[in-house]
């Protein structure tokens, strides 16, 4: 896109109410004016130095100065269940329960996408032959190290992000839809197979101190699930879509409050008046839509065993908006859903965008964000809020140096004010490319949880959360 180009829109763009970070237009316009990305940057919290771990002195972050951090949680360690702490560590949420700090933890375990004999990863799985699933971790608050861990969901698929619910509960969600049937992947390899379907949410307690009984939530669809936000005083639950080349936005309408279980409606967002609007390309920050909702009547569909753009499918026949690989999504104290487009955008460097609602069925869709640069943003996946500061912790997945990518990973601050800041880098040696994953922070706004995908290792990061300058 041309600068003019890029003017224009931004005018078209912004011609309505933008009601959140206001001051942003004009920084966007001094970089297509100028190609000058300082307008952009944030201070931060200053200088990236390499730092290692207090409690090992292990070295795998740059953090700025005076910010501490151990490493908990590592995978093949030995939990406090017996069972190996199992790899791929993603998405994640941290929990107050009876006074006890816990963060419940996804696994992206994939198993080459067939069974394995023996794959669960603890007690009563869903399914025998998959390996992924959430453990556990309990940690002292005070010094920021683990008291213990266990399993708490067994036998699914590929968990990749999820969310917290405001009952005190975790949404696993599995990026698959693979099932009894065996079928063949673009490579010519046979996937498949598996006792149970797959491409579910499930929800794990985290008050559980054991593996629970696996309830998949078969209402909320059976697609390429990524992550959930739920919007605290409706109950309202936003999913988004790890697809390419198309994904799309989706929310469920539960029939009773706290009891997903119990099923509800699934619906996916359009934008009103415009059927299967793409909103992969061809936008400027700032550019807002009127949004509505079109209903998935079948949300659990046989043919989602063999094709797992089922039920996506039916919602672009309706006229669904088009995005590309949703992942991260968090829900605002205030309403607001936030959530990342990892490939979206002009250069591939990704889209955060921000949902609110304007009546039962209506609703505004904002492009908060998209990489002007990936040295400034490249492939945000998970985000979320800091609790007292309102500012955004998005992990960069961004291992992708010939389509375009950086060969280094960051986890970015984009600020209310819309400038980004760089908080902390992945130095891991020989694992310097992996993804950074699952960001959350405690309740109190102390801590950030945080995980490196590729070294199976959970970070908890803590420091003077107040320093932070535009």
């Amino acid at each position: 896109m041309n600068r003019r180009n890029f003017l224009w829109q931004l005018g078209l763009a912004t011609s309505g109410t933008f009601l959140a970070f206001s001051g942003l237009q004009n920084r966007v316009r001094a970089f297509a004016e100028t190609g000058n990305m300082a307008s952009l940057r944030a201070y931060g919290f200053g200088e990236l130095i390499p730092t290692a771990t207090k409690n090992t002195g292990e070295t795998f972050l740059a953090l700025p100065k005076g910010f501490e951090y151990n490493v908990i949680g590592k995978v093949k360690s030995r939990m406090a269940d017996g069972n190996t702490t199992p790899a791929s560590h993603d998405g994640m949420a941290a929990f107050f329960v009876k006074n006890e700090l816990r963060v419940v933890r996804n696994h992206e375990v994939t198993g080459g996408r067939v069974p394995k004999p023996e794959a669960a990863i603890g007690a009563n799985p869903y399914d025998e032959g998959a390996g992924g699933g959430t453990t556990t971790l309990v940690i002292n608050p005070k010094t920021n190290e683990l008291v213990r861990d266990f399993v708490s969901l067994s036998g699914t698929l590929i968990n990749c992000a999820g969310g917290p619910t405001p009952w005190g509960s975790w949404i696993s969600c599995e990026e698959t839809t693979l099932g009894q049937t065996v079928r063949t992947d673009s490579r010519g390899n046979k996937i498949g197979g598996f006792s149970k379907p797959h491409g579910y949410c499930f929800e794990v307690s985290a008050s559980a101190d054991n593996s629970i009984t696996p309830v998949p939530l078969k209402a909320m669809g059976r697609f390429v699930h990524e992550a959930v936000a739920v919007d605290k005083k409706s109950g309202i639950v936003y999913l988004t879509e790890d697809m390419s080349p198309i994904a799309g936005f989706y929310r469920f309408l539960p029939k009773r409050s706290r009891r997903l279980a119990e099923g509800g409606i699934l619906q996916m967002l359009k934008i009103k008046g415009k059927d299967n609007f793409d909103t992969r390309k061809g936008l400027t920050t700032g550019a807002t839509f009127t949004t509505e909702w079109v209903t998935i009547e079948n949300p659990d569909p046989p043919e989602a065993d063999v094709d797992d753009r089922a039920v996506q499918k039916e919602g672009l026949k309706k006229g669904a908006a088009m995005f590309l690989r949703l992942e991260g999504a968090h829900a605002g104290d205030d309403g607001r859903i936030y959530f990342t487009s990892t490939s979206g955008g002009a250069n591939g460097g990704g889209q955060v965008w921000m949902y609110e609602t304007a009546g039962k069925d209506e609703g505004r869709l904002t492009l908060l964000f998209e990489s002007p640069s990936r040295e400034i943003l490249d492939m945000p996946d998970n985000l979320c809020l800091h609790p007292k500061s309102k500012m955004l912790f998005i992990c960069e997945d961004s291992d992708y140096v010939g389509q375009g990518g950086t060969a280094d990973n960051f986890i970015r601050v984009l600020t209310p004010g819309g400038k980004m800041a760089d908080f902390a880098k992945n130095i891991t040696p020989n694992f310097e490319r992996a993804e950074f994953a699952g960001s959350t922070f405690s309740k109190d706004g102390k801590t950030l949880f945080v995980n490196i995908q590729a070294i199976g290792a959970t970070f908890a990061i803590w420091g003077d959360w107040n320093r932070f300058r535009v």
